[in-house]
């Protein structure tokens, strides 16, 4: 038994390496029209952001109590720091809506909840960062999609 193709379309959206990027052209393929493909990749792109930025820095600090898991941290956040501080200090809650909004890999809402969790955007700020950037990637891929825009 396969699942319905819609609701394989918002699982491909909220998974963190495909997201929208991966979910509309999939619902595309499976002969959606591109509104319908836009709006179930966009919900299911969506779904896991308020979990993640919710749980994010609990659940990283109780990772950290182990050795590995502690390195790992260490190594994420000082990397990230690094590529994207003075970026995200100088723009805050709209860096954070541009860097999840670029169509490419490792920029999209999940990685927009680490980001708005390293650098401390409040919650009510990343959310509707992280859903504005959102909105955008997936008119960018949506018209993509559709051979209108070509990067």
């Amino acid at each position: 038994m396969s699942l319905p193709d819609w609701i394989s379309v918002i699982v491909v959206a909220a998974m963190p390496i495909s997201e929208l990027r991966g979910a509309i052209p999939l619902a595309m393929l499976h002969g959606f029209d591109p509104l319908t493909a836009y709006m179930l990749a966009v919900i299911g792109n969506l779904m896991p952001v308020v979990p993640l930025l919710l749980w994010l820095e609990p659940v990283s600090n109780y990772l950290r109590r182990y050795k590995s898991w502690d390195k790992f941290f260490n190594w994420l956040f000082t990397r990230t720091r690094r590529m994207h501080s003075e970026y995200f200090e100088k723009y805050g809650a709209i860096a954070l809506s541009l860097f999840v909004a670029i169509p490419l890999p490792v920029t999209g809402a999940w990685t927009g909840c680490a980001a708005a969790f390293v650098f401390g955007i409040k919650f009510s700020h990343a959310l509707p960062a992280i859903l504005l950037g959102v909105l955008i990637a997936g008119v960018v891929v949506t018209l993509t999609s559709l051979g209108i825009l070509i990067f």
